[in-house]
């Protein structure tokens, strides 16, 4: 799995004089489940409308699938398949029903695709079941069952798990995993709750205020909300000295303030902080860090923070 399938440069969408994004770069390799994270009103849809061609850029250029004019940017979107915003289907009518009525809006021939794709969904025993008694997971559910009647090799979806029970969180992810391995298909999704995005995805955007804040793998933003201990000394330089010498670390970075992260002996402060007494050193600061996901956003988001001059959150 390799190679870049979507490719965005510098994208702005300015709307009067309100940037909803404003500057964003990043790609999507083949393979990828990228979770688009931010809060509500980061730009996360407006950049999804806009791979999908709902809105067009004030600035900036995207290719997919190696094509970035007008004709081939129509002709990659006939390979991908979007779920933005509400998934669309008529209530008075069956799961069945509105998959047939799809298949023949968008020209698709095999009739056996709709037995497949209810299959794939889990929503084959249905029946007469209007979708107006529903669940919302079986709304999530047909929705992607929509998005995959047409075989997409890339699917763009809006906030697939929002207001869903746990359960049928689980049932979302558990779903999107076997497209992506067993149909091989290439997934963004945005979402605001970022505990569930940490089982899902292979790569993450973050974004704030329209802008990137940072683009980034899975193992990656793991290493980064990684338990450690933070240690500034008196001393720093000899710190990592002792600390190599009298507990023998080897997994430990120092960063550009001298301090040090050290992700060893997390159930030993007691033995790290002798060790550097015994060594010479006296700690100043010795502290525990366990930076997840949503705390490793929301550090990120502080700093953009501090430029907008307002606090930020992720609401649930």
């Amino acid at each position: 799995m390799s190679g870049a399938l979507i490719e965005v440069k510098k994208l702005k969408k300015q709307y009067m004089k309100q940037a909803a994004v404003n500057d964003v770069s990043f790609q999507i390799n083949e393979g990828m489940i990228c979770g688009l994270i931010g809060p509500n009103g980061a730009g996360k849809t407006t950049i999804m409308k806009m791979l999908g061609g709902l809105v067009l850029p004030t600035e900036g250029s995207m290719s997919i699938f190696g094509s970035s004019d007008e004709a081939g940017l129509a002709r990659a979107r006939s390979r991908m398949s979007f779920m933005i915003e509400t998934p669309y289907a008529k209530e008075k009518m069956t799961a069945r029903q509105n998959l047939e009525k799809q298949r023949l809006q968008k020209g698709i021939p095999d009739k056996k695709r709709i037995d497949e794709v209810l299959k794939i969904v889990g929503l084959e025993n249905t029946g007469k079941k209007y979708v107006r008694n529903f669940s919302l997971g079986m709304r999530q559910r047909l929705g992607i069952a929509i998005a995959l009647l047409s075989k997409p090799e890339i699917m763009i979806l809006d906030e697939p798990i929002n207001g869903l029970d746990p359960e049928g969180i689980v049932e979302i992810r558990e779903l999107l995993l076997k497209l992506n391995r067993e149909e091989h298909i290439t997934i963004v999704i945005s979402s605001h709750i970022l505990s569930e995005l940490s089982l899902l995805c292979t790569d993450y955007i973050f974004i704030h205020h329209g802008e990137l804040l940072q683009s980034v793998s899975a193992e990656e933003l793991k290493r980064l909300c990684k338990e450690y201990y933070h240690i500034h000394t008196d001393n720093d330089e000899k710190a990592a000295a002792v600390l190599h010498e009298k507990l023998h670390v080897s997994d430990f970075e120092v960063e550009e303030d001298g301090s040090i992260r050290l992700y060893e002996q997390m159930d030993n402060l007691v033995n790290v902080s002798k060790a550097l007494y015994e060594g010479g050193v006296v700690p100043i600061t010795l502290n525990i860090n366990e930076a997840n996901l949503e705390k490793y956003y929301m550090d990120m988001a502080g700093e953009k923070n501090v430029e907008h001059n307002e606090g930020t959150e992720l609401s649930n």
